[in-house]
């Protein structure tokens, strides 16, 4: 206190203020000719939105992950736009435009429909506040919605910020972001890249460094672990790796995990396992010492991420990620919860005891159902995820029947690609046979004709072959009926037989007196034969020679 009072006395006051400045850095405006950015990487859109913007009388700039991606050489797959506009000035500004959010109110700008429809988010500069200051509420988003709702700035008693409105100067925006990479403000018009904290200089080295103390950071938001995670398996590849001041609270920090909502937490996931790099995710998940306790169905991928098919389907998902194809969660989670679902599915087919065992269909339904209740949690409440979940999985024991109007029926669901393509995993992994694949891939790709003439060579494959196998029921056109047999059957007795006989004598007796001349006798009714005991005549019914013929 008394060296503060003898600094003020002296001047010495200015040293305190550019302390406080530090902590927004210095800004440099850093010219083409030294960051090299490619401007022909710019998506268009992003370029529309900035002018749009700086049209109006606004600061706006491409910012974050895209200026690191754009300062590499890389093509980034989003573009996010930063700028000095509020978000309902932001929406008047575009035709389609929707505000969004409660913790953090950004708009999304929306370019097309369909598969070409495309999201630019826009996010105002955010003033950089000190947790001290923020307001204080004992619950969460959840338990203290009513006392969020008028607050711009607001913590709860772990540190963790439930509220970050409050607007602000472009140097305060860049000192309340995570890495120094992610800080950096492109503007595609002048070509400039505004640094403040060093972010160019931290690319080149390759260094991923949170700005400020690492620890604190975490605390206010500990989806930042997450995020520092996916950034390091993202740029692994590329050699970046944690300054040390930022890896030594990570691991340590995860506890903070259990205070945030279990539906962030997913949506996080998604973009741990969706981004492209979900492999070198899990691995820098086992490195850090993360591999546990961040999410029960994160736990589950990365325990289950060398087993084959869980593999194959994490290398699948990477692969469409990289040709911009696509990529469905309900997918990869019906890859990663199969094995919960084959296992019970096989358990409620084995008979118990004297049963039938259930049947196929609603064996399986019962293990999704098992699975669903002790795996996937909240996640059933997630409708159209739920759903297409159930439906990949319902559809595999379907992939067996190929005849009839079943396989037309079932290449004409909504859903069909997605089942398919996870029968084909489960061919590649040796768990059906190659051959069933194969033909479902020539069967939706095949035109209508082919597909019968496929469907009707799948039906004579299905026809039993005559042999020993079993007991064939003999038409009377058939050549080897007894109406067509040229030998006399033992099965039918003719007049020259003892019909009388009831004492067991030989059946094949000569004929009585009074047969004719040509050795036949004339038609009289047959008398039916006592039955000996025990059925000694009842193996007739199987085709074979009758008991008591003489043979």
């Amino acid at each position: 206190m008394i060296k503060k009072f003898i600094d003020k006395l002296l001047g010495k006051a200015s040293g305190a203020k550019s302390s406080k400045t530090s902590k927004f850095g210095k800004r440099e405006d850093v010219p083409v000719s030294v960051h090299g950015i490619d401007r022909s990487l710019v998506d268009q859109r992003a370029l529309d939105v900035v002018h749009t913007l700086k049209q109006a009388g606004f600061e706006a700039y491409i910012v974050g992950g895209a200026v690191r991606d754009l300062l590499l050489g890389l093509r980034p797959k989003d573009f996010d736009v930063a700028t000095s506009a509020t978000p309902e000035q932001v929406k008047s500004l575009f035709r389609r435009a929707f505000i969004i959010g409660r913790r953090f109110r950004i708009v999304h700008v929306v370019y097309g429909r369909g598969r070409e429809h495309e999201m630019i988010e826009v996010s105002t500069f955010r003033a950089y506040l000190d947790s001290a200051d923020a307001e204080q509420v004992s619950g969460n988003e959840r338990t203290s919605k009513g006392e969020l709702a008028s607050m711009k700035h607001a913590v709860d008693a772990s540190g963790r910020v439930l509220r970050d409105n409050v607007w602000g100067p472009i140097e305060q925006d860049a000192a309340r972001r995570d890495f120094s990479i992610n800080a950096m403000y492109y503007d595609p018009e002048s070509q400039v890249v505004v640094d403040f904290h060093n972010g160019i200089r931290d690319a080149k080295k390759l260094t991923l460094r949170m700005i400020g103390d690492a620890a604190t950071r975490y605390r206010e938001d500990p989806v930042r672990i997450i995020r520092a995670v996916r950034f390091a398996a993202k740029l692994s590849g590329l050699g970046f790796k944690f300054d040390a001041k930022t890896l030594a609270p990570l691991a340590s920090s995860h506890k903070l995990l259990a205070d945030v909502p279990q539906s962030r937490l997913f949506d996080e996931m998604l973009k741990l396992l969706q981004t492209g790099h979900s492999l070198a995710s899990v691995e820098q998940l086992r490195a850090l010492g993360l591999n546990t306790g961040i999410y029960p169905l994160l736990d589950v991928v990365v325990e289950r991420a060398d087993d084959p098919f869980v593999k194959l389907a994490l290398q699948d998902t990477d692969r469409r990620v990289g040709e911009n194809k696509p990529v469905a969660p309900s997918f990869l989670l019906a890859c990663v919860l199969w094995a919960d679902v084959r296992k019970g599915w096989s358990q409620r087919l084995q008979p118990r005891g004297n049963q039938r065992p259930p049947p196929a269909f609603g064996a399986l339904q019962d293990a999704v159902d098992e699975v669903f209740e002790s795996r996937i949690g909240d996640v059933s409440g997630r409708g159209k995820l739920g759903a297409d979940m159930r439906e990949i999985w319902m559809m595999q024991p379907r992939f067996d029947k190929r005849v009839g109007t079943s396989p037309f029926s079932l290449v004409d669901q909504a859903r069909f690609r997605a089942g398919f393509d996870f029968l084909r995993l489960r061919a590649q992994v040796g768990e059906i046979e190659e051959e069933l694949a194969h033909w479902w891939e020539t069967f939706q790709n095949a035109s209508d004709e082919i597909r019968e003439d496929m469907v009707d060579a799948q039906r004579k494959v299905n026809q039993p072959k005559g042999g020993a196998g079993g007991a064939r029921r003999v038409k009377r056109s058939d050549a080897d009926h007894p109406a067509s047999a040229t030998e006399p059957d033992t099965r039918f007795r003719t007049a020259g037989e003892a019909d009388n006989d009831e004492d067991g004598d030989d059946d094949n007796a000569p004929a009585e007196a009074g047969a004719s001349a040509d050795g036949t006798a004339p038609a009289k009714k047959r008398r039916r034969r006592r039955r000996k005991p025990g059925g000694a005549g009842g193996a007739a019914g199987q085709g074979g020679a009758t008991e008591g013929s003489g043979d």
